[in-house]
């Protein structure tokens, strides 16, 4: 048996064949913060899409007797009808914050989708095209990144009726700067690579190049990082709903609840205890999938 006979092609790993998404998206999943994140947030998106729908019980309909009942186990007037106590108006607390928690995920995360396609493709455009393109975008980012987007949305709203459409399409106005300079550099950097220059020579256009090549290998970098962009939102829902320029009653929202129960701090604090911490744990899980997935496409970009 000869040297050459006995020396074997070692497998090519596993990891070195997936791409790129793939391997962030194996390396979050092995990051105990990002399940706990996930199963949270699923969670919570489970309850406040099917309770409110199952419930025999109203989150607007006032019942003036149940008015100040306590949470469970708390005072001696608590209800296995009302977990989470009842508002001055007897209205349910665990419904009402169900109902707040289903809008706020919903303006959050469309609101961040309609800002990654925006920014993004208008930044990609940009950053391919370059020349003019390049000229005009830019400055109108520049101009709208000096103002700050809570003024911008609470200036709109509040010469408009706010709607769950209108909030979306204000936020996602004010937002789209930022992901459109990110995605802009990217681009600028794709276009100069040698894959780009070999596409142009056998004949694709740069709508081509960019839909089909470019795209791919800029954008889920980016995505994964906009994960955190839907707390930020839903942070700014509650801003405005607690400034009055929200969603508007009857329909309960987390900004709303808060700003009527200032008054019963004392004598009924889970009024605007309860909100405040189902907005906290929502916060918490986003940010935690959201911290994860950086820190795995920050390790694999960086060759850990």
């Amino acid at each position: 048996m000869t040297l050459a006979s006995t020396v074997t092609i070692a497998p090519e790993p596993a990891a070195a064949t997936q791409s790129v998404n793939r391997r962030i998206l194996s390396a979050a999943w092995g990051m105990t913060s990002f399940r706990i994140g996930l199963f949270v947030f699923l969670a919570l998106l489970l309850a406040s899409a099917i309770v409110p729908e199952i419930s025999s019980m109203s989150a607007t309909k006032m019942v003036v007797k149940d008015k100040f009942l306590p949470p469970l186990f708390l005072g001696d007037k608590w209800s296995w009808g009302h977990p989470l106590g009842t508002d001055q108006l007897g209205r349910d607390m665990l419904l009402r914050c169900l109902i707040g928690l289903r809008y706020s995920l919903l303006i959050g995360i469309v609101t961040v989708l309609l800002i990654f396609i925006i920014g993004c493709g208008l930044g990609l455009f940009a950053g391919f095209k370059g020349k003019w393109w390049d000229t005009i975008i830019m400055r109108i980012t520049d101009a709208q990144l000096s103002i700050p987007m809570i003024i911008l949305a609470i200036t709109i709203l509040g010469v408009s009726r706010p709607t769950v459409p209108t909030i979306i399409i204000v936020l996602a106005l004010s937002g789209w700067p930022l992901y459109a300079r990110v995605a802009r550099s990217a681009a600028v950097t794709e276009r100069g690579l040698e894959y780009v220059r070999g596409l142009r020579v056998l004949g694709a256009g740069d709508w081509r190049i960019l839909l089909l090549f470019a795209a791919p290998n800029i954008l889920p970098p980016i995505a994964f990082v906009a994960v955190l962009d839907v707390a930020r939102m839903m942070i700014f829902e509650a801003i405005l709903g607690f400034l009055g320029l929200g969603i508007q009653p009857p329909t309960p929202s987390f900004g709303s609840i808060i700003a009527d129960s200032r008054k019963y701090l004392i004598n009924a604090w889970w009024i605007a205890t309860s909100p405040g911490v189902f907005l906290a744990v929502a916060l918490t899980s986003i940010n935690l999938m959201g911290a994860a997935l950086e820190k795995a496409r920050n390790r694999v970009y960086g060759g850990l």
